[in-house]
């Protein structure tokens, strides 16, 4: 059942609604805390019973163990060689702990899930009865929830990448993260028939988590993905927790420095009005350094996008390849060649939101 099937000027790409007529302007309702974006490519999974919080602990990358009721964090799945299976954002409401994953993801987390309970107790469900909202905080799109959750409370979900979270590190070597004003939320809903605009698509929810440097397990994860390409141990790694599956290598690769590859913050060229797709190729000169992971069109900083790169690609400009198309890119580097814990490079200022011709660091 499409929960939101009820919503007027819907324009949908399949299931999931993309925008509502404008997407520019659903981006500045959306950062100002006006606009609701319907989360249609995301699902809720429950995990009850008392061995809950103990046991997630047990198997992520994440200290959940004493997590207090209204409390977020997130957390990853790693495979026994520190790579990212599955990633999840995780409220706890004092009976039960809800992770909210993506769509593409739900049913094969649920499965892991299920098969390592054992004799914990613990019972794990999907709960496609349930639908999710995406919002920023403090706006006056929060205080208009009450009416569509659940016994007129809303549940919710805070993400943590506004700040390190305790047992995290940050590799991005920024006075100001874009991730710092980046107070993303997200609200279960019942009734989406009581929910009142604006709306924002998912084009403009892309928007604003591409320019604050957000990874998400659908876009940013592929099959030999670390959580340290993508500073995803900001966030979601306990560095200093008990023992889980990969634990070894997210300590080896953090104290040693130098992970394979390395995420970066690509401003494009766009003067030729092309938008890259995830997986077109980035170029260092003539060599193939890396490809996209998300492109988007910002109501600000224009063209953006975010691309997973090899470590050895410079820091340079750098072109990316889009249907026999070049495009320039001017590269800020989010994690470095040398990330580790002790890594020690100078500060780096982030790009201005509008590059210009007078400052040779923006410049395209």
């Amino acid at each position: 059942m499409d929960i939101f099937a009820s919503l007027p000027g819907a324009i949908r790409d399949g299931e999931l609604i993309t925008h509502f007529g404008n997407p520019l302007i659903e981006q500045r309702e959306l950062a100002s805390g006006r606009a609701i974006s319907p989360l249609s490519d995301r699902t809720l999974i429950e995990v009850a019973g008392e061995d809950r919080l103990t046991w997630l602990d047990s198997i992520t990358s994440q200290s959940v163990g004493r997590l207090h009721p209204g409390e977020s964090t997130e957390l990853l799945v790693l495979d026994p060689q520190g790579r990212i299976e599955h990633a999840a954002g995780v409220f706890e409401d004092g009976t039960s702990v809800w992770l909210i994953a993506d769509d593409a993801d739900v049913e094969k987390l649920a499965a892991w899930l299920k098969r390592m309970v054992f004799r914990s107790r613990v019972t794990v469900s999907v709960r496609e009865d349930a639908a999710l909202v995406g919002f920023l905080a403090g706006g006056e799109a929060e205080a208009r929830l009450s009416a569509a959750a659940p016994n007129g409370v809303p549940v919710v979900w805070r993400d943590p990448w506004h700040q390190v979270q305790p047992g995290g590190h940050q590799y991005a070597l920024v006075d100001q993260h874009p991730g710092a004003e980046y107070s993303w939320s997200v609200a279960l809903v019942d009734d989406a028939a009581a929910l009142s605009g604006p709306f924002a698509g998912a084009l403009a929810a892309e928007a604003l988590r591409v320019a604050a440097w957000r990874p998400r397990w659908s876009h940013e994860v592929d099959e030999r993905a670390i959580p340290h390409e993508s500073d995803w141990i900001r966030s979601a790694v306990h560095l200093s927790k008990g023992c889980y599956r990969g634990q070894e290598t997210v300590a080896k690769v953090h104290n040693l420095g130098h992970p394979p590859r390395r995420l970066a913050a690509l401003h494009l060229d766009g003067s030729d009005v092309v938008l890259p797709a995830p997986g077109d190729l980035v170029f260092d000169g003539e060599a193939e350094v890396g490809s996209v992971t998300s492109a988007v069109l910002h109501y600000e900083e224009g063209p953006i996008a975010l691309a997973i790169l090899s470590r050895r690609a410079s820091t340079g400009e750098l072109t990316v390849r889009s249907n026999g198309t070049d495009i320039a890119a001017a590269q800020q580097v989010i994690v470095p060649a040398d990330a580790g814990a002790t890594v020690g490079v100078p500060r780096l200022t982030r790009l201005s939101r509008r590059p210009t011709a007078e400052d040779p660091r923006t410049a395209r």
